[in-house]
């Protein structure tokens, strides 16, 4: 604990900031939680971008895939395609699919439950970047406090009133953990909406690509293409070529 007799970290008239690393030093203790955050931050923004991408959301590829094999060959085709996926698109369209035959306000149910709890898991880890964004500041706030307590009194005890420069240097000083803080907090907060914004895209996209599907398998199966009738000209050879029995034949 710190004491106002003797200060542990008191700032010298002029110290200088030459650097990142002087700048972290003379933010005293405080700057030990503000880096694990930072950290955290880094971790988990990291994870949700893997997460979150087109590729591993699986809305683009089941897009190619799944309404062509539904015309094909109904609901079965379909599902042959989801089996393939392992994708939190594909687990939300399967729980359609399986309850293709049960009435429409019962199957649209499944497909929505299976939608929010794809949609929770997404956002699960979006939750900690939300509490950094939160806690960073407080603590950058805290640290300027002690070290404000920590400025005044060294002037005091040093009967520094009439050197402005001491005080100077000792609130410079304190305003680093505000400043680092702050520098964690902002772009924080900018990952956490840029990741929901994926979050909610995908629910978007799914939404349409599940309402193409049920009108596709509404449709019913496509039926295979005619097979293109003979010309004229090919049926006259046709029937030229066909020999004649030699019974039917006159003697």
């Amino acid at each position: 604990m710190l004491s106002l007799q003797e200060p542990a970290n008191a700032p010298r008239a002029g110290a200088q900031l030459d650097s990142v690393f002087d700048m972290v030093l003379a933010g005293g203790p405080v700057m030990i939680p503000l880096a694990i955050c930072s950290a955290l931050a880094l971790t988990y923004a990291f994870e949700r971008a893997v997460k979150l991408r087109r590729g591993a959301l699986g809305v683009a590829a089941l897009e190619r895939e799944l309404l062509p094999a539904l015309a094909a060959g109904g609901a079965a085709r379909g599902l042959e395609v989801l089996q393939r996926h392992s994708t939190p698109a594909a687990r939300v369209l399967r729980a359609g699919l399986l309850r293709w035959d049960a009435p429409y306000l019962e199957r649209e149910k499944e497909v929505e439950e299976a939608g929010l709890r794809e949609v929770r898991g997404l956002s699960a880890n979006l939750k900690p970047l939300v509490y950094i964004a939160m806690l960073a500041p407080l603590l950058g706030f805290l640290g300027t406090v002690y070290g404000m307590i920590v400025a005044f009194s060294t002037v005091a005890m040093s009967e520094g009133l009439g050197r402005p420069e001491m005080l100077a240097a000792g609130i410079s000083q304190a305003l680093v953990t505000t400043a680092a803080g702050l520098t964690i907090a902002v772009p924080t907060q900018v990952l956490y909406y840029a990741l929901k914004s994926r979050v909610e895209r995908f629910a978007r996209d799914l939404e349409e690509l599940h309402e193409r599907a049920d009108e596709t398998l509404r449709r019913g199966v496509a039926p295979p293409p005619p097979s293109a009738p003979a010309s004229p000209a090919a049926a006259a050879d046709t029937a030229a070529s066909v020999e004649v029995p030699a019974a039917a034949q006159p003697a």
